[in-house]
């Protein structure tokens, strides 16, 4: 990682337990707004994205409690934490026992986060620095998805990417506290969980956090027979 960034990291954080998951421990910050402008002097721009790697938001924190509670799911399995942030998902699943564990993330301070956070807690969290959703679906057997539903765009290029995972063979884990953009009528609900986040900018500081997976193709909406001859030109 560059040093800068992970200087930066420190810098801004401390290492401290999850709220929940106190087993895990991350580099979090207090205030969201202090940081994020220090991030903008940082980087000296006027917006600059949001922290998101310096605080546990209510979907990774449902993940990372969901996995816990269900190592099967991610045990002696490949794991790949899509749009990362801080790496907890990451982090936890290799604590429950995944045989390896990837996070992907496009901001650079995100990268320096989730390798400190993951020598924190004494275990390695390959980093990819790029934005993955313009390629295919990685080479794993998990992939976690928690607080990717902040934003129209990111939604809409999410959804068709995780559906292509999941049509590999890929179990698909979401975990979201139920956003706008959130595509509720593709996803079963596996499990929910009062969370405490620790930014101020979740309306709530508990917030319920529900793990999903995606429906099978079959049964996406508009996938059943009368749609198919719809779509023919029946009427």
């Amino acid at each position: 990682m560059a040093a800068s960034h992970r200087a930066f990291v420190l810098r801004h954080t401390r290492l401290r337990p999850v709220p929940g998951l106190e087993d895990i421990r991350l580099y979090l910050a207090d205030e969201v707004l202090p940081l994020w402008r220090a991030v903008e002097v940082e980087i000296r721009d006027p917006d600059p994205p949001l922290p998101y790697w310096a605080f546990a938001w209510a979907g990774g924190l449902a993940i990372a409690r969901y996995v816990a509670e269900h190592p099967e799911a991610v045990s002696d399995r490949r794991d790949f934490d899509l749009a990362s942030g801080s790496g907890l998902c990451a982090v936890a699943a290799l604590r429950a026992g995944a045989a390896a564990a990837s996070g992907a993330d496009i901001d650079p301070y995100a990268a320096a986060a989730i390798e400190l956070n993951a020598g924190a807690n004494r275990c390695h969290v390959s980093v990819v620095r790029r934005d993955v959703l313009d390629e295919e679906p990685p080479d794993a057997d998990v992939i976690l998805a928690g607080d990717c539903w902040y934003a129209e765009p990111l939604a809409e290029r999410m959804l068709p990417w995780l559906r292509r995972a999941r049509d590999r063979g890929i179990d698909v884990l979401i975990g979201d506290p139920g956003r706008r953009y959130l595509p509720v009528d593709e996803l079963v609900e596996l499990a929910s969980y009062e969370v405490r986040t620790t930014t101020e900018l979740e309306d709530l500081a508990l917030k319920r956090g529900v793990v999903y997976a995606l429906r099978p193709a079959h049964e996406e909406p508009g996938s059943g027979p009368q749609a198919s001859g719809a779509a023919a030109g029946s009427p």
